[in-house]
Parts: C-alpha cells; structure tokens; sequence
C-alpha cells in the first residue's frame, strides 16, 4: 500500500505538521528525507530497511560516501542532499553560539562541538576562539592524528589565537573509542596551553572530550 493510502493522521508529512517532528519515529523522519520508496516498499519500509541495514541513524548519517551510495533508494544525490542537510545543522548550532554566547549556553557548546567531531574516525584537536566578552569568534581545528603532549604545539595554539585577537578560548577533541573520559595526556596537554597562554593574558575557560554518546567538560571535573 502506498503511504498516500494511509490514514491521513499516520502520514509521516502530514504527521509531522500536526504534531512536530519530535513525534516522529527515526523511520518516519528518514522517510521525509528520502521522499520516495522503491518498488515494492514505501518510503518507510525503505526507511526501516536502510536502519537495520546500517544499525541505526546515526551509523547511517555518518556513513562514507561509497557505502552510503552502495545502499538500494540511496545513492550520489541523496548523499550530497545529506551532507547539505547536515552543515546547515552544524551552522544553525553555530549561528545560535554566535548569538548567545559561549558561557551563557554550555548544552549548545557540547552540541556544537559533538556535530564537529563525534562522528570523526581519527583524533582531532580544535578550538573555539572568543573574545574578550566570551562571544565566539571561530572555531578551527588546529591538530590531527594520535593526541598526546609532545603533538599539540602551544606556541601554535598561542599564534591562532592572538591573530584572531582572541581573549579566551574552549578547547575541544574527540575520542575516536568512544569512551569521553579524559586521559593522563589529555590533563597534560591542558596544562601546558593553559600556562602558554596565560604568558599573553589569553584564558583558557574549558577543554571539553567528545565521545560516542558523552561530552566530558574539564571545568566541570574541576579538572582546570
């Protein structure tokens, strides 16, 4: 049966008008974005199919180009449609920082900094970049690879930020295990940028982990 056979009230669109898209089901928001099924499974089926097929959703948003393309109802189309959708979630995320401020909103900070590294397979080490009132300048990833004291150059960290005329930062990296719990090294790290930095009045106001499914805050740990 096609959807449009449907009563109107189980309608994934007309659902998602009377009720919000928080009453949807992952399926049903998949099959919105996908718009059409495939011959002989509605757009649905094809939405539950594309679930199992991947373990979940965010396995399949996160998923490479080719095996994202690899998928029966997918495809180049649907994954560039994708990627669009997905930087203009990050930029929304952005644009609210920018608006609200860093210090002011700590659960979008951890989202915004979740949308920019979680779903990396590598090790990445960036910063958010503010100014003197905590407003954000930018963020910018600074490091990449394996993480530990002797890889993060503060000096480096220092020159980014007195070329952005920033007066404080947020540090920020990922745990590619998925386990957010900051390490040995990742205390280490904290400590020498902190005292780089304060040679040049620039604080340093966080370092936040990012995990599969936690964002660790040091601040909060009491850990700087």
């Amino acid at each position: 049966m096609s959807i449009r056979d449907w009563p109107e009230g189980e309608r994934p669109r007309e659902k998602l008008l009377a009720l919000g898209a928080e009453a949807l089901s992952d399926a049903e928001l998949l099959a919105i974005f996908l718009r059409v099924g495939v011959s002989g499974r509605s757009a649905v089926d094809l939405a539950r199919d594309l679930l199992s097929a991947f373990g979940g959703l965010r396995p399949l948003l996160e998923a490479e180009r080719a095996r994202f393309c690899a998928e029966r109802g997918l495809g180049e189309a649907k994954f560039v449609q994708l990627q669009a959708v997905l930087e203009l979630s990050r930029r929304h995320l952005a644009s609210r920082l920018d608006r609200e401020g860093a210090l002011t909103s700590p659960a979008l900070v951890r989202a915004y900094l979740a949308s920019r590294l979680r779903h990396l397979g590598h090790e990445e080490f960036a910063a958010l970049f503010l100014d003197s009132q905590h407003r954000v300048i930018r963020f910018e990833s600074l490091f990449r690879g394996t993480l530990d004291s002797a890889s993060v150059y503060p000096r480096e960290v220092a020159r980014r930020a007195l070329e952005l005329g920033a007066g404080a930062l947020i540090l920020a990296h990922n745990h590619p295990s998925g386990v957010a719990e900051p390490s040995d090294a990742d205390r280490r790290i904290t400590e020498r940028l902190k005292e780089a930095l304060g040679l040049f009045e620039i604080r340093v106001l966080d370092h936040f982990v990012v995990g599969d499914g936690e964002v660790v805050s040091f601040a909060e740990r009491g850990l700087i």
